[in-house]
């Protein structure tokens, strides 16, 4: 059984890498949306299957809640990946996408900084 820290290891480079290309073209500071759409865009261009903007239902004692938990892409239905344009990734950061890993079932969240001089990762295991 594969390690649960390498989860999905060569599908994340791969994500990475096009997030960096991203990075690499766009440069910091720009708006979210801005290179969730240049993500999206490459993973058409790449034939990474994905979801935009993947609603999750919420469920609290044992009712479905109003307001659905909105991540930014589910990528091939097995990673979650959360877009920030912020100086750095922060705890609450992690909290987020730990919380998308629950509601959703999955696994692997990743969460890509464009807000920074060079692109930032960290990997959210479940």
């Amino acid at each position: 059984m594969e390690n649960s820290s390498l989860l999905y290891q060569e599908a994340s480079y791969q994500i990475i890498g096009i997030a960096m290309e991203v990075h690499r073209e766009l440069g910091p500071g720009l708006k979210e949306v801005n290179y969730q759409d240049a993500l999206e865009y490459e993973f058409q261009l790449n034939k990474i299957p994905y979801q935009r903007e993947k609603r999750y239902k919420v469920m609290y004692k044992g009712k479905v809640l109003s307001r659905p938990y909105v991540a930014d892409f589910l990528l091939d239905d097995k990673i979650i990946l959360e877009i920030k344009s912020v100086p750095v990734i922060i705890d609450q950061h992690f909290a987020q996408t730990l919380n998308y890993l629950k509601v959703s079932g999955t696994k692997l969240g990743l969460i890509l900084n464009f807000g920074a001089k060079s692109l930032a990762w960290q990997r959210v295991v479940l």
